[in-house]
């Protein structure tokens, strides 16, 4: 029997476009696929809960579609280096294969194991696959890494296209022997006491036939209105896409080929298409970022905020975890974020600038949060996404600019479709009141069935103090 090569899975739960699974195909030797988890290599930013909760639900996907085609997923648990190791002296594999990560942990555990292997005379090959572009490929004049996101999207515009996705391979000879695989089921990634994700089911479908569906459905439906739409929140006008592609259960090839079709096809979705394709870019430029500045997930970009004033209370970070702020836009995005597993986009600037501008809690408490309780935690777009409303990131939204959780419901939620939704205690309000109840007359709220205080809370700041707060913390920064 020929010596197999082993495909390590990781944040590219799909079986077609995977350079690395394709090329090992190629060879014609018996392949092994497999997924590791390993909750020690990546420390403190292990998978949160609902990151677990997705992992399961997609490795179930996967091992059904690897099953589909005669294969078999071999899940084991442990340090990811030794397993391998294992692994390839149980089978006497002569190559491993994976797709690239750019998680400062993973990039260095690549670069362990392609050491660690070659000594052993074994193979490590690591493959492009999780982006568009590659970091080190997009560099401005001096040949350095851009820290402003417009021209970074237009060098990447401008450079040639990512080629088009790659199938499934279909010639695959299989590794023939039974092989050790826990169950899944053993890892209990699911929530219990209390299961917070009963719902979940609603508004997900993990794996790469959910991400397709969510792809065309998107494209379908909801593109014609995306420059607007996406602002809104009661519209669901937004993809849906980032936690399939965090995972990998769709190749980001597939999603900008697709998208270019359509704007092809259809003149008229031009703009539209490529106001999509730029906020698939921003999720390149947090990668790029990420990689070329690896501790930006925990240190500020900006060197001046490091002596930044955050003065907040965990009293504070308790009510803003719990949707209980007395801001209904504010509550609306936290209490979305605990029961499906993720905030609207815009929203999601709101909260994070009300943590960090009106509560001045260190961004990296958000952090932490959304890491925890979205199913699309993602290090490099949630490091940089917190950077950027904090103001301390590359190409951050000024200090200064303190996002009024007020007008801002008001402008993006008018008709109050989505506080009502998830703030259900303020759906008889009118909409004068609906974003500012504390001013509403007492007929008013006794008419709406609302006790400021017992049905809904009493603002836990006041705005107008809070933000001379922040401008006031950013000038002592300024001035050192």
């Amino acid at each position: 029997m020929k010596k197999p090569i082993i495909f390590w899975f990781r944040q590219d739960l799909r079986i077609y476009d995977l350079p690395g699974l394709t090329a090992a195909a190629a060879t014609g030797r018996p392949l092994i696929l497999c997924y590791i988890l390993d909750d020690t290599s990546p420390g403190k930013w292990a998978p949160g809960g609902a990151s677990r909760w997705w992992l399961h639900h997609s490795l179930c996907s996967l091992g059904h579609d690897i099953a589909q085609h005669g294969g078999t997923l071999v899940l084991r648990t442990g340090k990811a280096k030794q397993v391998l190791q294992d692994l390839v002296q149980e089978t006497e594999a002569v190559a491993v294969h994976c797709t690239r990560q750019y998680e400062p942990w993973a990039v260095e555990l690549e670069q362990d194991l392609h050491k660690t292997l070659s000594l052993q005379g074994i193979e490590f090959k690591r493959f492009a696959g999780s982006l568009l572009f590659e970091p080190g490929r997009i560099l401005n004049k001096a040949g350095l890494p851009f820290k402003v996101f417009t021209p970074f999207w237009r060098n990447c515009r401008s450079t040639p296209e990512p080629p088009p996705p790659q199938a499934t391979p279909t010639q695959v000879d299989w590794y023939a022997s039974d092989m050790p695989s826990d169950a899944l089921d053993s890892w209990q990634l699911l929530p219990v006491q209390p299961d917070w994700s009963t719902d979940w089911h609603r508004y997900w479908r993990p794996g790469t036939h959910g991400a397709r569906k969510a792809l065309k459905t998107f494209l379908a439906d909801k593109v014609s209105d995306y420059s607007d739409g996406r602002d809104h929140p009661a519209l669901e006008s937004t993809t849906r896409l980032s936690p399939h592609l965090h995972f990998g259960e769709v190749s980001p090839r597939e999603v900008w080929h697709a998208a270019q079709r359509l704007g092809h096809a259809d003149p008229s979705m031009r703009d539209q298409v490529d106001k999509f394709l730029s906020e698939l870019g921003w999720r390149e430029f947090s990668h790029h970022l990420l990689y070329h500045f690896p501790s930006m997930d925990s240190e500020p970009f900006k060197e001046q905020f490091s002596s930044f004033p955050w003065q907040g209370t965990p009293d504070s970070l308790l009510a803003w975890q719990q949707g209980q702020t007395g801001y209904p836009m504010v509550d609306a995005g936290m209490r979305e974020l605990w029961q499906t597993g993720f905030m609207h986009n815009r929203v999601r600037m709101i909260t994070a600038s009300f943590l960090t501008k009106h509560l001045l809690i260190h961004w990296g408490a958000g952090a932490r949060w959304f890491w925890d309780t979205l199913v699309d935690a993602d290090l490099a777009n949630n490091s940089s996404g917190w950077q950027w409303v904090a103001g301390s990131g590359a190409d951050a939204s000024p200090y200064f600019r303190i996002f009024n959780p007020i007008t801002q419901g008001e402008k993006f939620d008018a008709q109050g479709g989505y506080i009502r939704r998830w703030v259900p205690e303020l759906s008889a309000m009118p909409d004068r009141y609906l974003n500012r109840p504390w001013e509403a007359p007492s007929n008013i709220l006794e008419a709406a069935g609302v006790t400021l205080g017992q049905t809904y809370p009493a603002p836990i700041v006041d705005h107008r103090a809070a933000r001379e707060a922040a401008l006031s913390a950013y000038g002592a920064i300024r001035k050192g």
